[in-house]
């Protein structure tokens, strides 16, 4: 058990990598669409479908539209008219017609019995009843009859005018009769308000095979209608169908992915995957534009190109390099594809657009290059947009001005990158182009604070500065950070100023007074209170590197030679007078310490000439080589070998002096 506990413990970096590896691939497989067939929920009335022609995968009822609906509702309504029947009715009034006759007054009630059997009704039918057929409901059973064949007033008339040719008598007759029908309201809108069939809701049916739409179809509102109810099977389809297979799949593309960005940092970029922080910052960009582009999928798909994509690779490449921002930009796209209809067209337009942000950027020393790259991104969008629909023959997505508004949003949230790109800093330590370029300015309190007190270290430092920048340019890695580190390198001898010789004029030097030790301990002293200051000043680290690793682990050289002649035969302990280190450990880093030795040994030559700065850097760079103190920086003899002829140039031309030609 404890073996184990041991082995993690050691490899708790891997582990930690790998949980967050584990996490990202989890929550991207969970967000990816699960849907087994295209999602047309964003096509709307009028749009214009762009893609190949949408073949319905299965059999699909279409459902009628909600005025459709208000319209079967209303028509049934007016079909659904419930009247009670009375069987009250009576005909003994007529005994009290003298006029009529025994025969007639029998002839008469065989007729009106016939009449009210059948109905009759006086009252005119509601508006919302005009329908042919009413419901009749007597001894609480319900029969269909048409209304044509129901009596009023004039049928009667008609039917009696037949049998009794007596106007008078007619008058005394008709007065006296009542109708049998009465309509029943309140029956008739409790049936009306019943839940439809299930077939009342569907109007037609589509057969699996069947083209939905074609090619640069102008949407209709029929065919709208259809792609609603298309939807609505998808969803049932989503349920219904098993999507093991489809989970599956989206699992082995995520870890594919994502396992690729993490063996890019692990072969080709060891110092960002030796660091936590940097690692988690960078697949945590991803899981957020996942997370972002899902959300918005979810609302509306169309909008899917107005997720901030080309955020990413300045995001990156202020604390990274270029081809880490492209990388990382390739992965989340590729994830973000799956949510689109048009996977070809959204990874093409993208790219181009990705790749223009990269260039727009690559150097972020001005904090206007963050608008000018908004406007590029722009660009690159349209233009990229109109290519793709130019050669698929498809200029109805080129007129239309709503297309453009996704790109146009996009374009706008680079702008935000500034916010973000200080709220990273804070979170994960980072050090952005802004930030150094904020330190290296010479009216910066700690820069003031340093040329007012220790004038001489701080022109030391500027020459440093020069030097090593020039350098890092020449061989390649970040120059402003090599520049803010030399700026503030020497920053702990503002403690004991006079026991440095830049800064001693016309003086006695204090170290006459002390032991070797003792100035060797002072001396050694400067990178230790160096640290101190720039963390009350709360520099960042990457500027702190700079300060504790530009001295390495070598010796003051001065100091321990002149204590091995006052002790000579003596064993001697030279790592009283060696520096704490480390030693550098970056390109940046072991630039500076060439710099800085060069720079400070250069003042002490009594004759400037090519042939003296030439063996002075020589010899200075040699003897830090032969310390083993670029050990774990990466760097090679032939950036070394570069850097050497920059340093004499430089020297030269800072000395005045002149290269004498062959006679």
């Amino acid at each position: 058990m404890n073996s184990l506990f041991t082995k993690i413990r050691d490899k708790h970096a891997l582990w930690y990598k790998g949980i967050v590896f584990a996490l990202c691939v989890i929550i991207c497989t969970y967000l990816l669409p699960k849907l087994k067939y295209q999602d047309v929920s964003y096509i709307k009335t009028g749009d214009v479908w762009l893609h190949e022609d949408l073949i319905s995968p299965f059999d699909f009822l279409v459902q009628k539209t909600e005025s459709e609906l208000a319209n079967d509702k209303t028509e049934k309504l007016k079909r659904i008219a419930y009247f009670k029947k009375s069987n009250e009715t009576t005909f003994d009034f007529l005994n009290e017609i003298h006029e009529l006759s025994s025969k007639e007054i029998s002839l008469l009630k065989v007729s009106l019995d016939s009449i009210f059997k059948i109905g009759v009704v006086y009252t005119s039918f509601p508006s919302s009843y005009a329908d042919s057929s009413i419901y009749v409901v007597e001894n609480n059973e319900v029969s269909l009859i048409n209304k044509n064949v129901l009596f009023n007033e004039n049928k009667i008339k008609n039917v009696l005018s037949n049998k009794i040719n007596n106007p008078i008598v007619l008058t005394k007759i008709l007065p006296q009769l009542s109708p049998n029908l009465v309509f029943d309201e309140i029956l008739s809108n409790e049936m009306a308000t019943e839940a439809p069939e299930t077939n009342y809701i569907y109007k037609s049916k589509i057969e699996k095979g069947e083209v939905l739409l074609q090619k640069n179809d102008v949407v209709s509102e029929e065919q709208n209608n259809v792609l609603l109810s298309y939807n609505n099977e998808l969803k049932e389809q989503k349920i219904k169908t098993p999507i093991l297979s489809v989970i599956a799949g989206q699992l082995l593309i995520c870890v594919l992915v994502l396992g690729i960005m993490m063996l890019f940092l692990a072969f080709f970029r060891k110092a960002v995957f030796s660091q936590n922080s940097q690692v988690t910052f960078i697949f945590l960009i991803i899981l957020l534009i996942v997370i972002i582009t899902s959300i918005v999928a979810n609302y509306n798909i169309k909008y899917v190109y107005a997720v901030p994509f080309c955020l990413v690779p300045i995001l990156i490449r202020v604390f990274f390099d270029s081809r880490t921002s492209l990388f990382n930009f390739l992965n989340i796209i590729l994830l973000c594809a799956f949510f689109t209809p048009d996977k070809f067209e959204f990874v093409f337009v993208q790219l181009i657009a990705g790749i223009g942000t990269i260039f727009s950027v690559a150097d972020m020393g001005k904090r206007s290059k963050l608008f000018i790259s908004a406007l590029l991104t722009f660009v690159f969008y349209v233009l990229s947009y109109i290519a793709y629909h130019m050669v698929n023959s498809t200029a109805q997505a080129i007129g239309n001005i709503e297309n453009y508004i996704p790109f146009l949003i996009s374009s706008v949230c680079v702008l935000f990158s500034f916010p973000l790109i200080f709220i990273f800093e804070k979170l994960f330590g980072f050090t952005s182009d802004f930030t150094l370029l904020e330190l290296c300015d010479l009216n910066s309190p700690l820069l003031r604070q340093l040329s007012q007190k220790i004038p001489g270290t701080f022109q030391h430092s500027l020459q440093v500065a020069n030097l090593a920048e020039e350098a890092c340019y020449k061989i390649g890695g970040n120059p402003l950070l090599v520049r803010t580190g030399a700026m503030y390198h020497d920053i702990g001898k503002m403690s004991n100023p006079r026991f440095f010789t830049e800064n001693q004029v016309g003086e006695v030097s204090p170290h006459e007074d002390l032991s070797s030790e003792e100035s060797a301990q002072i001396i050694i002293n400067h990178v230790i209170k160096g640290v101190e200051i720039a963390k009350e000043n709360k520099l960042p680290e990457t500027v702190i590197d700079f300060i504790r690793t530009h001295h390495g682990t070598t010796t003051t050289r001065y100091f321990l030679h002149n204590y091995k002649k006052e002790h000579e035969g003596e064993i001697i302990n030279e790592d009283l007078f060696r520096y704490p280190g480390p030693i550098p450990f970056s390109k940046e880093t072991a630039i500076l310490m060439m710099a800085d030795g060069v720079e400070a040994s250069s003042r002490s030559l009594k004759k400037y000439d090519a042939i003296a700065i030439d063996e002075l850097v020589d010899k200075i760079i040699n003897h830090q080589i032969n310390e083993n103190q670029f050990m774990n920086a990466d760097i090679t003899f032939r950036d070394i070998n570069q850097i050497k002829k920059i340093f004499k140039k430089r020297l030269m031309n800072i000395y005045h002096v002149r290269i004498e030609y062959p006679r």
